[in-house]
C-alpha cells in the first residue's frame, strides 16, 4: 500500500504542494531579513552594545546569506535539489533556535552567521524547484505565487517582529521560526522527489574562498575604522590591512571567475549593455534601500521614544504599496518605456529620502507615514520596469545565471550600505554630541538625518548609469519609417532589419 507521501509525488496536485513548501520556506527566511530591523533596538539594550556592533547582527546574515546564494545550485546538482534544501531549513531552523537562545552578542551574531547559510541554500534553490516543476505556461501563476510569499514578509516582517518584541521579548523574534521550520523541513522529507544534474562541473573554489574572503573583511574594515575601540581610526594597521587583502581578494575574485569556464557568477553577462547598466543602477539603489531601512526603526524607537509594534505597523502599507504598483508598473511597460518607469521611481526614493532627512524630533506620525507611502510608491515603480529591462537581450539559458548576480549584488550592496551608514551615523552623532548642548536624543536624531542626506544622494546617483541610454537615438536610413539607426555592433553582426524594428520598442 501507497503511503500518503507516495500517494502526493504521484497526483496531479504535487507540483502545488511543493510550491507551498517552497513559499513557506521563502517566507521564513526573507521575514528575517525584515523582522530583525525592528527589534535592534532591544537586542542593543538588552546586551549593552553600540551600534557599531549591533551591525554586525544584521549583515553577518546577510554575508553568509550572499555567498551560498550563488553556491547552493552546484552542491544541489551534485547531492541531489532534496537533500541540500533540507539542509537548509535544518541550518536555518537550527540558527533560529540558537539565536533566541543567545546570552551575548558573539552568540547571536555567530548563530545569524549559521542562519545566513540556511537562508541562502532556501532562496537560491526555491526558484529552480519552482521552475522544474511547473510547465512554462503555468509557471507564470506559479512564480507569482512564490513571490507573493517574499512581498507578504517584508510586509508584515517588522509588524510582527514589534509585536513580539514588544509583547514578549526579542528572543522571540527568532524564536518563532522554529515550528515554521519544522513543518517545512517534515514537508520536504515526506513530499519532495528527489533530482540530481546529470552533467557535472568542477566547484568554482577559487571564486568561492575570493568572495569569502572579500564580504568579511570589507564590511569588518568599514565597522572598525570608526570604532569607539579603535584609537588608530581609519589609519589603524587591522583596518588598512583588512581593506588592502579584501580588494586583492575582489580582484582575484574578478579575474577568477572570467577565466573559469563554469565560474560561480557569470559576471560576463555585465558586458551585455542592458543587463550591465541594471546591475550598476541596482547596486546604488540596493545601498540606499536597504540602508535606509536600516535607520529609520532606529529614528523612531531611539529618537521618538516609539515602541516596537508602534514602529513596525509603520512599515506595514509600504509592502502593499510596492507589491500592488509592481504589477502596475509592469502593466505599464507595454505603453511606456521600462528605464522611464525605473527613473521615475527612483527619483521618488530619493525624495523620500530626502524629505526623511529633514525629521527632528517633533516630527508627526502621518509626516512619517506619508513619506514611507512615497517610498513604497518609488520601490513599486522602480524594480518591475528594471527587471524587465535587464533580461530583454538575454537568452533562457542565461536567466539562471542572471538571478544570481541579481541577488548577490542586492545582498552585497546592502551589507556595504548597512556598514557605510553605520559608519556616517556614528561619526556624526559624536560630532553633534561634541559641538552641541543638546539631548542625547536629539543628537542620535541628527546624526541619523545626516546619514539619510547620505542615502538620498546615493539613491539619486542610481539614474547617473541610465544617462546613456536616455539619449536619443538618430533616425535610420533603412527605409522604415521610425526605425533606430543600428548600433555598430549590430551592424558588425548582421541583424535584420526586423531586429532594428524590434529595437524601437521602449526601453
Amino acid at each position: 500500500m501507497a503511503t500518503l507521501g507516495e500517494h502526493i509525488r504521484q497526483s496531479n496536485a504535487y507540483k502545488w504542494w511543493i510550491l507551498g513548501m517552497i513559499m513557506l520556506g521563502t517566507f521564513m527566511a526573507v521575514l528575517d531579513v525584515t523582522v530583525v530591523n525592528v527589534g535592534l533596538p532591544a537586542i542593543m539594550s538588552a546586551f549593552g552594545i553600540g551600534i557599531s556592533t549591533a551591525e554586525w547582527v544584521i549583515t553577518t546574515y546577510m554575508i553568509t546569506m550572499t555567498i551560498m546564494l550563488p553556491s547552493a545550485g552546484w552542491f544541489a546538482d551534485r547531492f541531489g535539489n532534496k537533500r541540500v534544501y533540507i539542509l537548509g531549513l535544518v541550518l536555518f531552523t537550527l540558527g533560529s533556535w540558537l539565536c533566541g537562545k543567545a546570552s551575548s552578542d558573539p552568540f547571536l551574531i555567530g548563530a545569524r552567521a549559521l542562519q545566513g547559510v540556511g537562508s541562502g541554500i532556501i532562496q537560491a534553490l526555491g526558484l529552480a524547484i519552482v521552475t522544474r516543476e511547473f510547465k512554462p505556461a503555468e509557471r507564470g501563476l506559479a512564480l507569482g505565487l512564490w513571490s507573493m510569499a517574499a512581498a507578504a514578509s517584508i510586509s508584515f516582517g517588522p509588524l510582527l517582529g514589534g509585536y513580539l518584541v514588544d509583547a514578549y521579548s526579542w528572543h522571540k523574534i527568532f524564536d518563532v521560526n522554529v515550528p515554521v521550520g519544522v513543518l517545512a523541513v517534515l514537508l520536504a522529507a515526506f513530499v519532495q522527489k528527489e533530482w540530481k544534474n546529470q552533467t557535472r562541473s568542477p566547484f568554482d573554489w577559487q571564486g568561492f574562498a575570493a568572495i569569502v574572503l572579500f564580504m568579511p573583511l570589507a564590511i569588518y574594515a568599514l565597522a572598525r575604522g570608526n570604532s569607539p575601540s579603535n584609537p588608530g581610526g581609519w589609519s589603524a594597521p587591522e583596518v588598512i590591512g583588512c581593506f588592502i587583502v579584501a580588494g586583492a581578494a575582489l580582484a582575484w575574485f574578478i579575474v577568477a571567475e572570467l577565466r573559469n569556464p563554469a565560474p560561480l557568477l557569470q559576471i560576463r553577462l555585465l558586458a551585455e549593455r542592458n543587463f550591465g547598466i541594471s546591475m550598476a543602477v541596482l547596486t546604488l539603489f540596493a545601498i540606499g534601500m536597504l540602508g535606509g531601512t536600516y535607520l529609520l526603526p532606529l529614528y523612531m524607537q531611539r529618537g521618538l521614544g516609539y515602541t516596537a509594534l508602534a514602529a513596525g505597523s509603520m512599515f506595514l502599507p509600504v509592502g502593499v504599496i510596492q507589491g500592488v504598483l509592481s504589477a502596475v508598473s509592469g502593466y505599464l511597460t507595454r505603453y511606456v518605456r521600462p528605464l522611464l518607469l525605473s527613473a521615475a521611481g527612483i527619483l521618488i526614493m530619493a525624495l523620500s529620502f530626502w524629505l526623511a532627512s529633514r525629521f527632528t524630533l517633533h516630527t508627526t506620525h502621518g509626516h512619517i507615514l506619508f513619506i514611507l507611502y512615497l517610498r513604497g510608491f518609488g520601490m513599486g515603480l522602480t524594480f518591475a520596469p528594471l527587471n524587465l529591462f535587464s533580461l530583454k537581450n538575454l537568452t533562457q539559458q542565461d536567466m539562471a545565471a542572471a538571478a544570481g548576480i541579481s541577488n548577490s549584488i542586492k545582498q552585497l550592496a546592502g551589507s556595504i550600505g548597512i556598514a557605510l551608514l553605520t559608519v556616517i551615523f556614528s561619526a556624526r552623532t559624536s560630532y553633534h554630541a561634541a559641538h552641541e548642548t543638546v539631548s542625547a536624543a536629539q543628537t542620535y536624531v541628527e546624526g541619523v538625518t545626516d546619514a539619510l542626506r547620505v542615502v538620498a544622494v546615493i539613491t539619486l546617483a542610481a539614474l547617473l548609469p541610465l544617462l546613456g541610454v536616455f539619449r536619443k537615438k538618430r533616425p535610420g536610413k533603412s527605409g522604415v519609417k521610425g526605425a533606430a539607426t543600428p548600433s555598430p555592433g549590430e551592424a558588425v553582426s548582421g541583424k535584420t532589419d526586423k531586429t532594428t524594428i524590434y529595437r524601437t520598442k521602449p526601453e
